[in-house]
C-alpha cells in the first residue's frame, strides 16, 4: 500500500515538473513570436540569431541581417517584452503567495494598497513635471511609483503593528485604510492636473508602451530575488495552510514567515507597478489557472504561477498593441479578461459555502 502511495506522489510529481517544462517551452517560443509582431514583422529565426549575436558577441551571426530589424528588436520590443514577462511573473508570484498567506482565493498583489502608493508615486511626478537629473530622467516616474509603494507600504506595517505583533487581519484593514486615503489624494490630483490629466490617467491604466532596458534593470532584481525567497518558504507555506497552531507545532515561526513573505512579495509588487502601472487580474486569475493544473503544493505553484504569469502577461501586451491601430493600455484588457473570471471564482465560493 505504501508503495502504490509513493508511485502515485511520484506520478503526479512527474506531471507537475512536465506542466512547469511545457510552459517553459511556451514562453520560450512566445517571447520570439511576440518579438516579431507588430506593424514590421520579423521571423522568430532572425530574433533568435539577433539575440544570440548579442550576448555571445559574435557578429558573424549577424551576417546578412537587416540593420533596422535589428535595431527594432534590440532596442524597442525586446526590452518591451522582457519587462512583460518580468512583471507578469513577479505579480502571479505575488498573487499566489497571498492567496496562500491569507488563505483568500480573491486575494491579490494589491491586497496591500502598495499599488495605490505607486499610483499616487506616479501621479506626484506627473502633476509637478518632475524629471531627474543625469541619466535618471527616463525613471522619474518609475522611481516615483517605488517610492510611493514602499511608503504606502511602511504606513500599512506601521498601522497594523500593535504591540509588536503583525496580524494578517490588521494587515488587510490597514491596506484599505491606506489605499482609501491615497485613492481620494489621487482623485484631487487628477481634478487639478488640467490638460495633464490624460498622462496620469494613461499611467493609471497599466502599459509597456516605450519601455527600455533601465525599466527591465529597474524590476529584475526584486522579481528575481522575491521569487527565490518565495520558493525558499514554500514548504512553510504549505504548513501554514493548515493553520498557525499546527504550524507551530511542526516547528514553524509562523509570525516570522508571514512577515517575510508579505514584505517580500509586497517589494515584488512595488518593483512591477513601478514600470507598468497598475496592471489587474493578472495576480488573481493566473495562481488559480496553475493551481488547477499543479495542486496546491506552493513548491511547485510558485514557479509554475511565476512562469504562466509571464506567459500571459506577455501575450496580452502584444494583443493589446496590434489589436487595433491605437494601442490598448495593457491594464484595460487584462481587467476585461479578469473580470468574467473573478466573477466564476466568486460563484463557485458561493456555491461551495452553501453545500
Amino acid at each position: 500500500m505504501q508503495s502504490k502511495l509513493i508511485l502515485v506522489q511520484r506520478k503526479k510529481e512527474k506531471q507537475r515538473l512536465l506542466v512547469l517544462l511545457v510552459l517553459a517551452v511556451l514562453l520560450t517560443a512566445g517571447c520570439l513570436i511576440f518579438t516579431g509582431s507588430g506593424v514590421l514583422k520579423i521571423p522568430p529565426w532572425e530574433i533568435a540569431r539577433i539575440i544570440f549575436s548579442s550576448l555571445t558577441a559574435d557578429g558573424t551571426a549577424l551576417a546578412g541581417l537587416d540593420d533596422i530589424h535589428r535595431a527594432v528588436i534590440l532596442e524597442i520590443r525586446l526590452p518591451r517584452i522582457l519587462t512583460a514577462i518580468l512583471v507578469g511573473a513577479g505579480l502571479a508570484t505575488a498573487g499566489a503567495v497571498f492567496q496562500g498567506l491569507l488563505m483568500n482565493p480573491l486575494a491579490d498583489p494589491y491586497t496591500l494598497g502598495v499599488s495605490t502608493g505607486a499610483a499616487f508615486g506616479a501621479a506626484l511626478a506627473i502633476f509637478f513635471g518632475i524629471f531627474l537629473p543625469g541619466g535618471l530622467g527616463m525613471l522619474t516616474v518609475p522611481l516615483f511609483a517605488l517610492a510611493g509603494a514602499l511608503l504606502a507600504l511602511g504606513a500599512v506595517y506601521g498601522l497594523a503593528l500593535v504591540n509588536g505583533t503583525l496580524a494578517v487581519t490588521n494587515l488587510i484593514l490597514a491596506g484599505v485604510i491606506v489605499s482609501a486615503i491615497l485613492s481620494a489624494a489621487i482623485s484631487f490630483l487628477k481634478s487639478m492636473a488640467g490638460e495633464g490629466v490624460g498622462s496620469i490617467v494613461f499611467w493609471l491604466m497599466g502599459s509597456f508602451a516605450s519601455r527600455g532596458w533601465h525599466h527591465v534593470f529597474l524590476c529584475l532584481l526584486p522579481v528575481l530575488a522575491g521569487l527565490l525567497i518565495c520558493c525558499y518558504y514554500a514548504d512553510d507555506l504549505n504548513v501554514l495552510s493548515l493553520g498557525s497552531n499546527a504550524a507551530r507545532q511542526l516547528g514553524v515561526d509562523d509570525g516570522k514567515v508571514i512577515t517575510i513573505l508579505l514584505v517580500t512579495c509586497s517589494l515584488i509588487t512595488a518593483a512591477c507597478v513601478s514600470v507598468s502601472g497598475i496592471v489587474g487580474f493578472v495576480g488573481l486569475i493566473v495562481p488559480h489557472l496553475m493551481r488547477m493544473l499543479v495542486g496546491p503544493d506552493h513548491r511547485i505553484l510558485i514557479p509554475v504561477s511565476a512562469v504562466g504569469g509571464a506567459l500571459l502577461l506577455s501575450g496580452a501586451d502584444t494583443i493589446a498593441r496590434n489589436l487595433l491601430a491605437t494601442e490598448i493600455p495593457v491594464g484595460v484588457l487584462t481587467t476585461l479578461l479578469g473580470g468574467p473570471f473573478f466573477c466564476y471564482i466568486f460563484k463557485m465560493r458561493a456555491k461551495s459555502q452553501m453545500f
